[in-house]
């Protein structure tokens, strides 16, 4: 069994590499069209922040004016001629803005946690979506590279990081510039000698902020890139649960989950040592602002101008000062939290833009036409395809299959019978030569046509989670219940679903998984049968069902390939007998062609196989076994 290096790098690690700015990318490309929500946001976030500076204001103006009566009753940007000029009236007027300025407030920060969430949850919702249609579109080749969980982990865990960001650090970036300026200018504006004092950390918090970012950056990639392995590798032993258990590998699952859980714990608590001693770190730095303040503006009070300063300070402006510190202190230190989850998100979005930005070998021209049968005559011309550049796995195949005739693909396994036919449907792509249908080039027709013509049945008879009904009606979901009765009596699936606890509506579970591997198999053609297609693919259609129900089913497949033109490929032999064409491939080649008569007269590879299946082993040439060894041990390493 081959294992996978957990420990190797990013699998988007080369995509991004080559993406610049991807937080600009995420605002501008997918934020452009919700604009409104978050300039709503912004707006609210500021009119609350300025609101919230006038209780410490007027605080201040109160306790000179009305308490020490030390000064005049006067509020800055306020005509004094409509302030109250007796003390009751000034205490009154004074209480009923702080309360106002309370209550508007809280509309705004309504106004701003609306926008902000909006903007976060539309682009969310924007960016999960175009990824995964993205995603769904790459050819084969891109997901057989890659692991289900780590492109689990993008989809949902990276998406979701996103918007703790969009909503949490941008609404938190604005409230804080807002404060940090807001509270700046009404320092300045009351004492601009002590203001100095107040701001005096703020260089020192930019110097210690930029050396976090720096060191923060890479760890949070390797987090996001160690959570993918850990998704992955628990999602390969839930799918391959029911092997673990009747291979008695509990422990040895449960040893490699460890391991790539262990590698995750070391990677983020890596992230998580640096970010927990910044924290402390910025809050002493910005403290310090206090602590000068309140020292400075203390003895200023009570002792005079210290030092090179000069004028008065008044008690009043004393506790303005005190209050708005306190509110430039903590925007200051939480401003590393929005650094925080700007780092977080940036390496989120660079591994979305890396899955989003991959290119595959299938593309379809803009202006493709659809495809047009007429008869569904296939014609294979010279066709040579390899999964990589160094393995060749079809050779110069040429075959024409005429419009209505069933073509059925035979040989050993590792021949290149399935690939063959994926090759029709477009899922890889030819490297030399050409495939048409009815003359026209399927690489020059478009994609959705092309599939929407052919019904195919696989030798996995994979099944959504949901109802039996709606997997029979997956493609074809106009259907009505009639329609789905007879395309379920074609299949001989009728009859075991009516025994289901709730017939077609009986939910199948994950994979199907509730249903035998011959069930889930009929229900597979079944929904085959129901799109009705022009062309007609079965790879191993009937392998996971006993020989009884595989001579009903066979005899419905009969009738449904009278008159279309059909693919199959059986390992059982006996299932194609009565093709209009045999082709028998071994090594990527067509090595006969014919009927099943002609092909037993000619005594090759085609007549050892029926042999084999015949039982008549031991009338087998020795060249035949030593073949089959050989591409037994071939087969072995290919899949190592």
């Amino acid at each position: 069994m081959s294992g996978v290096d957990w420990d190797d790098d990013d699998p988007f690690e080369e995509q991004r590499e080559n993406i610049d700015s991807p937080m600009k990318r995420l605002l501008f490309e997918y934020g452009r069209p919700y604009w409104g929500s978050v300039t709503a946001g912004i707006t609210g976030s500021v009119l609350a922040r300025l609101l919230d500076l006038i209780p410490p204001i007027l605080l201040g103006v109160a306790i000179d004016a009305i308490f020490l009566q030390d000064k005049p009753f006067s509020v800055r940007f306020v005509p004094d001629g409509w302030l109250p000029t007796d003390s009751t009236g000034q205490f009154t007027f004074t209480v009923v803005i702080i309360a106002l300025s309370f209550l508007v407030g809280a509309a705004f920060h309504w106004v701003r946690n609306w926008g902000f969430n909006s903007f976060a949850q539309d682009i969310q919702h924007d960016v999960r979506t175009e990824t995964y249609d993205k995603m769904q579109r790459l050819d084969m080749e891109f997901f057989a590279d890659k692991q289900t969980g780590e492109m689990m982990s993008i989809l949902s865990n990276d998406v979701n990081q996103l918007e703790r960001f969009l909503n949490d650090g941008l609404n938190s970036a604005f409230r804080l510039g807002v404060m940090v300026v807001g509270v700046g200018v009404v320092l300045f504006t009351i004492n601009p000698q002590l203001a100095l004092i107040s701001i005096a950390p703020v260089p020192l918090i930019a110097a210690f902020t930029y050396v976090f970012v720096k060191k923060i950056q890479p760890k949070y990639a390797a987090v996001r890139s160690s959570v993918g392995n850990v998704n992955s590798r628990l999602e390969n032993n839930l799918g391959g649960i029911q092997v673990i258990k009747a291979s008695n590998t509990e422990g040895y699952e449960s040893d490699r989950v460890e391991d790539v859980s262990r590698n995750y714990y070391d990677t983020n608590w890596g992230a998580i040592n640096l970010r927990i001693k910044f924290f402390p770190g910025l809050q002493v730095l910005s403290g310090i602002g206090f602590v000068l303040t309140f020292f400075v503006g203390g003895y200023w009070v009570f002792q005079g101008a210290p030092g090179p300063f000069t004028g008065t300070l008044d008690v009043g402006e004393f506790a303005t000062f005190i209050l708005l510190t306190q509110q430039l202190v903590w925007p200051m230190a939480q401003f590393g939290q929005v650094i925080n989850m700007y780092q977080r998100a940036e390496a989120s979005s660079e591994r979305i833009f890396g899955l989003m930005d991959e290119t595959g070998r299938i593309e379809q021209d803009a202006g493709a036409e659809p495809l047009d049968i007429e008869t569904g005559r296939v014609e294979y011309d010279d066709v040579t395809f390899g999964y990589t550049d160094e393995e060749t796995i079809i050779d110069d195949i040429s075959f024409d299959v005429p419009g209505g005739e069933t073509v059925a693909l035979v040989g050993p396994t590792g021949a290149g019978k399935s690939t063959v036919l994926k090759l029709l449907l477009r899922l890889h792509d030819t490297d030399e030569g050409a495939i048409r249908i009815d003359d026209q080039d399927i690489r020059e027709v478009s994609l959705s046509s092309l599939r929407q013509s052919m019904g195919y049945v696989g030798q996995e008879s994979y099944l959504f989670y949901g109802t039996v009904e709606e997997n029979i009606t997956y493609g074809t979901f106009d259907a009505d219940r009639e329609e789905i009765v007879a395309a379920a009596k074609a299949a001989e699936a009728h009859d075991f679903i009516e025994n289901l606890p709730d017939g077609y509506d009986t939910m199948v579970g994950e994979r199907g998984v509730k249903l035998s591997g011959g069930q889930r198999q009929r229900v597979a053609i079944a929904r085959a049968v129901l799109k009705d297609p022009d062309i007609l693919i079965l790879d191993e259609a009937t392998s996971d069902v006993d020989t009884e129900t595989e001579m009903l089913i066979q005899r419905s497949i009969d009738e449904l390939t009278a008159d279309r033109t059909t693919f199959a490929i059986a390992h059982r032999l006996s299932t194609i007998k009565d093709a209009d064409q045999i082709l028998v491939l071994e090594g990527g080649r067509i090595v006969e062609r014919g009927t099943h008569d002609e092909l037993l007269e000619n005594g090759g590879l085609y007549s050892h196989l029926w042999g084999v299946q015949a039982g008549e082993i031991d009338e087998l040439p020795q060249e035949f076994i030593e073949r089959a060894q050989r591409r037994h041990a071939r087969t072995e390493i290919s899949d190592d």
